[in-house]
């Protein structure tokens, strides 16, 4: 993969560089590498890997460092990587000069992913109108397929 992730403020892409893109060419450069990815996607070990209209995947490996106190994998990595899903495919469906951000999101867990369990999370839009978008989201195992959460989400859309 060619993510390059931001170190401070200053390597995220600027307001102008954002509004003069699509929001799926936004993601498509992000995964190209041309501009840096979110800084909490290296610290939670997910990536974005592919974006399509409409839909948005991402890869990470739980690590025990993001165990609860009871051992298994916390609910907010669970949440992280399943909003990031949903959030970037809303993304994908906004035109240029917008932007998006998560109003609300629900997390089914439906199992526990083992530490060092390769998943994916994709995310796919059932509506998006003018200035709301829903999407929904799906965490499965790498090898087989093995649900572990779903989740849902509203989105704001905006003018940038």
């Amino acid at each position: 993969m060619t993510a390059r992730y931001a170190d401070r403020p200053e390597d995220l892409a600027s307001r102008d560089e954002a509004a003069a893109m699509s929001g799926l060419e936004f993601l498509q450069a992000m995964i190209a590498g041309r501009i840096s990815a979110p800084p909490i996607a290296r610290v939670l070990d997910f990536e974005l890997t592919a974006a399509d209209p409409g839909c948005a995947v991402f890869r990470g490996t739980p690590r025990f460092e993001f165990a609860n106190p009871m051992g298994t994998l916390h609910g907010g990595w669970y949440g992280a990587i399943l909003d990031s899903a949903m959030g970037c495919a809303v993304m994908s469906v906004v035109p240029r000069g917008f932007w998006y951000t998560t109003l609300e999101y629900k997390v089914n867990l439906v199992r526990a992913v083992p530490f060092g369990t390769p998943v994916e999370a994709r995310g796919t839009v059932a509506h998006a109108g003018r200035t709301t978008a829903v999407a929904d989201g799906a965490l499965r195992g790498v090898a087989d397929g093995r649900l572990y959460a779903t989740a849902t989400t509203t989105c704001l859309v905006m003018a940038l």
